[in-house]
């Protein structure tokens, strides 16, 4: 392997970023809803604590808010400095739902999330109230929009290719947004997103929970965590089995890379191994623990099903695109991903899911009204580590979405290799990316520290404002 090819280069600057920036993407999407309706609780209640609880999360929200928009800007950066290639070729494509996203959907959330951070005593309750639910609703729209651009990567749809064959060009912007991967992975993202708000809801209680601090205010935003937990796991196995649908009928190398099935295997045969040993080389088995049907039911819906093989659509993708196998190379499986990167990744998302769940209901019993004994100070520790539990689960996640689809950036139309810029050299690419790992790197830590200690400050002493009030602007517009 050469560490000083731009191509290798350039997808480790890229992955790095990009998994840096989907740091913050959950948080943003899953909290603007958790203090959405820990505000709406407040006003159909008036009960002070929920007022608290606004506060408190809305705080972490708008930190995490302002991290990713610097993030999320630097990212797309690349497109022009590292893939140059790739961007000539689906400029007419994303140019159009990029655009959407920032003149429409981005605007739309920053506008309601300026008014709702300065609106507190000059806006009427219900008017208050609404911004924070229309700033929600434009973060999920431009999550949407994103999401249905890199749906077109894995299933193009709604273009045309140019007269001279080099580039794709847009015919059908509906269709590009009405992409059934992105239909499918819509929801298993906002489920997955939530599911790492309540993460951090229950990590802040227990935190105060285990001090006996502030224990009226934690005990219901501990309750809500939990079973928020539990209920975006259930939207999260739901969501991902449609989505897995999908991804069966548009990529099935990415399917059978998932499972890492080297041949066609129907019924029976075509088990799910939950873990498994295999050769140095990769492509054999030692050892795998299996669940008889499942990989057939989950591809198929059905327990005679059929699911393709890596050798099987090699030899048909081999086929239809000849070409391309000449340019990866006659020998092995060149149309297929790294395939432990995939089996292992697939494993790690649904293993950092299960365990946060698992956690949760642990918590629900031990929380629970008739409990006899108070619970343990282990307990309130692993509720607190187990924060980054989903937000891994969804890094993990995209790492097998998009390490899934190679050797392709666009499925079917261009390989990886062919996107990047022809002339930009190693050095260049490997001080940005240097730069950028350092520059994140620090941002990772301030990030950090802010959301710790909004977390530890916990709720302050700020009474609810009056809806006629004026004296309390100042304070609430250094709040957040």
């Amino acid at each position: 392997m050469d560490f000083l090819d731009p191509l290798l280069l350039a997808r480790w600057q890229f992955g790095l970023t990009t998994l840096y920036h989907f740091i913050f993407v959950p948080l943003t999407l899953g909290m603007g809803l958790v203090v959405a309706i820990f505000q709406t609780v407040w006003h159909r209640t008036g009960d002070v604590k929920w007022f608290q609880l606004t506060r408190l999360f809305g705080g972490m929200f708008l930190i995490n808010f302002a991290m990713g928009v610097v993030t999320g800007i630097v990212q797309e950066f690349q497109f022009g400095m590292n893939w140059s290639s790739y961007s000539r070729f689906v400029g007419d494509i994303f140019g159009a739902p990029l655009a959407f996203e920032g003149l429409l959907a981005f605007f739309l959330e920053a506008t309601f999330l300026g008014l709702w951070i300065f609106g507190w005593t000059r806006l009427p309750r219900r008017i208050h109230l609404a911004t924070i639910w229309m700033a929600w609703i434009g973060a999920s729209l431009s999550a949407y929009i994103i999401l249905a651009a890199n749906a077109w990567m894995q299933n193009p749809v709604g273009y045309q290719m140019a007269a001279d064959g080099s580039r794709a060009e847009l015919n059908d912007f509906f269709a590009v947004l009405t992409n059934r991967v992105a239909l499918a992975t819509f929801p298993h993202t906002m489920f997955a997103s939530f599911m790492f708000a309540a993460a951090v809801v229950i990590a802040t209680a227990a935190w105060h929970l285990r001090r006996h601090q502030h224990v009226d205010t934690m005990r219901p935003a501990l309750k809500f965590g939990l079973w928020f937990m539990i209920a975006s796991f259930v939207g999260v196995v739901i969501a991902g089995d449609q989505l897995g649908l999908q991804m069966v009928a548009t990529q099935p190398m990415k399917m059978a890379a998932a499972e890492a099935l080297w041949d066609t295997a129907c019924g029976r045969d075509a088990s799910f191994s939950i873990f498994s040993i295999g050769t140095p080389d990769g492509t054999g088995e030692v050892w795998s623990l299996r669940v008889p049907y499942l990989l057939s039911f989950l591809s198929t819906q059905t327990f005679d099903g059929c699911v393709e093989g890596l050798n099987d659509l090699n030899a048909q993708y081999s086929e239809q695109w000849p070409a391309w196998a000449a340019q990866l190379g006659a020998e092995g499986l060149n149309f297929a991903p790294t395939i432990w990167i995939t089996y292992w990744s697939f494993r790690w998302m649904m293993g950092f899911g299960g365990i946060a769940v698992l956690i949760a209901i642990v918590g629900l019993w031990l929380t629970r009204k008739n409990a006899t004994k108070p619970v343990p100070d282990w307990a309130w520790r692993v509720a607190i580590w187990s924060a980054p539990l989903p937000m891994l689960g969804s890094l993990v996640g995209w790492i097998f979405t998009e390490m899934g689809r190679q050797p392709w950036i666009v499925f079917g139309l261009m390989l990886t290799e062919d996107g990047v810029s022809p002339s930009v050299p190693a050095w260049n690419v490997l001080i940005s990316l240097i730069a950028f790992t350092a520059i994140y790197a620090a941002l990772a830590v301030v990030e950090f520290k802010l959301i710790k200690k909004a977390a530890q400050k916990g709720p302050g002493g700020i009474e609810p404002p009056d809806d006629s009030a004026s004296e309390l602007d100042d304070q609430f517009a250094t709040v957040y």
